[in-house]
């Protein structure tokens, strides 16, 4: 934390004393958690997480699954799920976990094909009678019935589209990125990278179906390649992470009918950077104060303030994490810290969040994991 001393010595030492209160961990109220971590590579593995004193304890890999690049859970915490991202021209799968919350252990329920290439997240409605996913290769977005015991049932959805975009490379077609579920569950929002648009479904829990809102999607500027999208606590806007151009879109956002509208487009490197870049992840603290935007390339993060009048961004540091590809990162349950996971250097490490600022410091804790790109977090028992 960085105060401009302007006041007498005495004033000057209750400041740094608050400044030092504020860096230190604050009183543990005894919830521990378990972090699984997906990567691309064998399995799921796990830690054990004291927020109070920032330690953990390695479980070791707790669940075989080829490449989970992205984990979830259920709202009660009784099951993982992963999306398993198959190289190649093959379907890829969405596998089914129960969770030990004593031990931390995975136990395998059950697997299904994910409908189409390269899945590479999935979400769970707020009733967990419903998974749906993404798959990154086809662009489609397959939908699961979830079983009383937590096994996934047959396919009970697939919704596809059409189109390209202005990058011949990476917009040739539909490429689905990401599925965030609105948090009155009725709107699945669908990042699509090839489209330039962020799809738009209905949710029915009780069938697992999904059908087309009305719109049925927002339009991007072309070329900017929406990747992720984050809502804050108050669901007035909506922020998307885009791939192809460095930056984050600010839209206001329609409860009533999932409907978004531009408001601000921001940059997340420094005015003149030109070096190579692909933005990867978006999270917005507890509290809706802060946003932050990881960056491929530079290997930062990106901290944003939130204005709380209109909810535009305001760039207010960019965070080396000391590697180079951060695809995937978490802020923690409890809003202190985020974990980083660098895909190229096999290593995640952890930040302490600075509450006032939203800035970012690395605790210089590094923690050596094969291709860790996704976090989830679940509180032991």
């Amino acid at each position: 934390m960085q105060y401009k001393f302007l006041y007498c010595l005495a004033a000057a030492i209750i400041t740094m004393s608050t400044s030092d209160h504020l860096n230190s961990a604050p009183a543990s109220n005894g919830t521990t958690y378990f972090v699984y971590i997906g990567t691309y590579g064998k399995g799921i593995y796990g830690y054990r997480f004291d927020p109070g004193t920032a330690k953990l304890e390695s479980l070791g890999m707790v669940g075989e699954v080829v490449n989970p690049s992205f984990l979830a859970t259920d709202h009660d915490y009784r099951y993982l799920y992963a999306a398993s991202e198959l190289e190649g021209k093959v379907n890829g799968a969405v596998a089914s976990f129960a969770i030990d919350r004593k031990s931390g252990s995975l136990k395998f329920l059950n697997s299904r094909s994910s409908g189409g290439e390269a899945p590479c997240h999935l979400a769970v409605d707020k009733t967990n009678k419903m998974l749906v996913a993404a798959n990154y290769g086809t662009g489609t977005v397959p939908a699961f019935p979830i079983q009383h015991d937590g096994h996934l049932g047959e396919m009970s959805a697939l919704m596809a589209a059409r189109g390209s975009s202005v990058n011949p490379e990476r917009q040739e077609g539909p490429h689905a990125h990401e599925t965030v579920i609105s948090a009155d569950n009725r709107f699945l929002y669908v990042p699509d990278l090839g489209l330039d648009q962020i799809r738009i479904y209905r949710l029915d829990p009780s069938s697992a179906q999904l059908t087309p809102a009305t719109p049925p999607f927002v339009k991007e500027e072309p070329g900017l390649g929406p990747r992720h999208i984050a809502f804050p606590p108050n669901g007035k806007h909506a922020y998307v992470i885009n791939e192809l151009k460095s930056v984050v879109t600010v839209f206001s956002h329609d409860p009533s009918t999932g409907d978004l509208t531009h408001v601000q487009t921001v940059s997340t490197v420094p005015e003149g950077f030109s070096g190579e870049n692909g933005p990867a992840e978006i999270e917005i603290d507890p509290a809706g104060k802060f946003v932050y935007a990881s960056n491929r390339g530079p290997g930062t993060i990106a901290v944003f303030a939130v204005d709380p009048g209109n909810g535009t961004l305001h760039r207010v540091q960019i965070a080396e994490t000391g590697g180079t590809f951060p695809r995937g990162f978490q802020i923690d349950p409890t809003g202190q810290f985020v974990f980083c996971g660098d895909q190229k250097s096999n290593q995640f490490v952890i930040f302490r969040i600075n509450p006032k600022s939203g800035k970012l410091t690395l605790t210089g804790q590094r923690f050596d994991v094969p291709s860790p790109v996704a976090f989830q977090f679940v509180p032991a028992r």
